[in-house]
């Protein structure tokens, strides 16, 4: 036999077997501690895209104020060459 169906027959085999006896109330507190985790993780999305936005607003703003695209005016005239 292949390795791999040696591995798979012997997981079979301990599936067959006797199932060990769980906690009592273990279903409970496993949909407790993902609801907890679901909440943290909406709770941490939401504070990602408030903090995305935020920094997106900012951005506008500084960009309106600051016209970056503009070139600024020369301080000094080039030199006059040719005369």
């Amino acid at each position: 036999m292949t390795r791999p169906v040696r591995r798979e027959d012997r997981v079979r085999r301990m599936l067959d077997g006797p199932h060990p006896q769980l906690p009592a109330g273990l279903a409970e507190r496993a949909a407790v501690r993902g609801s907890r985790l679901l909440r943290r993780r909406r709770a941490a999305r939401a504070l990602a895209l408030t903090v995305l936005f935020v920094a997106v607003a900012a951005f506008v703003v500084w960009a309106v104020a600051a016209q970056p695209w503009h070139v600024p005016p020369a301080d000094t005239t080039p030199p006059l060459e040719g005369w």
